[in-house]
């Protein structure tokens, strides 16, 4: 038989997302047919958990079960998922991290699963449509008389502060990162804060949690002792924006996380003009 007894395909035609942000993006895209297997964690579209076989968690997968669907290429985020990656290589399987920790890593990353699939202008018209929007909060946020101090908590036990892309999101929402040098690392276990009271001496207006996995509880953070007189806990500025509104580094943060942020800031503004 013939080496070239095939048919050139445009991209992969069965692909695995092992992370929530390539589902999202590849059902915007309107290319959901080529999924064939997501993660367990998947809320975006919420139709996707209905219609897709769930093969991974975030730190560990189903191999046997990615490998029975036969996917052309895997999808998966970061260092945190390498061994599961190394894994699925060592089967022949191939497979695409994107480890993307910034706004404009996200439109990469976005940009580079665009290609793959062959929808490079639909892909580019969805994210001239996503930056327009960031601008327009941006331009907002500009006007404002002072810009709170937001301290956004990614976890509670241990307090883990923001990681890159939601501090950049902060600030583009009108709000300033209380623990802007932590939201440079990676790694959840290098931006946490050891001794609650740092927070307590950086004095935020604004506590936001998205606590992965579980339910934030602004009644506990108010009561941890020392913060009685931080102003955000003196002001009730303590809110919740959904994990998986914010902490996905794709379409999500770009879209509805961003414009809960705002949608804070400009409430915490309205009562300090």
């Amino acid at each position: 038989m013939s080496a070239l007894n095939f048919e050139l395909q445009n991209g992969p035609q069965r692909i695995v997302c092992m992370t929530e942000e390539t589902t999202e993006w590849l059902y915007l895209l309107g290319e959901e047919a080529r999924i064939v297997g997501i993660s367990g964690y998947t809320v975006r579209p919420r139709r996707a958990r209905e219609e897709k076989p769930k093969v991974s968690a975030f730190i560990n997968a189903k191999i046997d079960k990615i490998l029975a669907l036969k996917p052309d290429c895997v999808f998966g985020f970061s260092d945190m998922q390498a061994d599961i990656a190394a894994e699925l290589i060592r089967h022949g399987v191939q497979v695409t991290i994107f480890n993307q920790r910034s706004v404009a890593e996200i439109f990469s990353m976005m940009s580079q699963v665009a290609a793959m699939v062959g929808q490079v202008e639909r892909g580019q018209a969805l994210m001239q449509t996503m930056l327009e929007g960031l601008r327009a909060i941006e331009q907002a946020a500009a006007a404002l008389p002072r810009r709170p101090r937001v301290f956004f908590e990614e976890w509670d036990e241990p307090h883990i502060s923001a990681i890159r892309w939601v501090s950049e999101l902060i600030g583009i929402a009108g709000g300033d990162d209380c623990f802007p040098e932590l939201a440079a690392q990676s790694m959840g276990k290098n931006r946490i804060i050891a001794d609650g009271l740092d927070v307590v001496r950086r004095n935020p207006d604004i506590i936001i949690g998205s606590w992965c996995g579980k339910k934030f509880r602004p009644e506990k953070v108010a009561a941890r002792a020392g913060w009685q007189d931080v102003n955000a806990v003196r002001s009730g500025q303590l809110f919740e924006v959904k994990s998986a509104d914010i902490l996905q580094p794709g379409p999500a943060a770009l879209t509805d996380g961003v414009a809960h942020l705002h949608r804070i800031i400009m409430a915490w503004s309205a009562q300090h003009d």
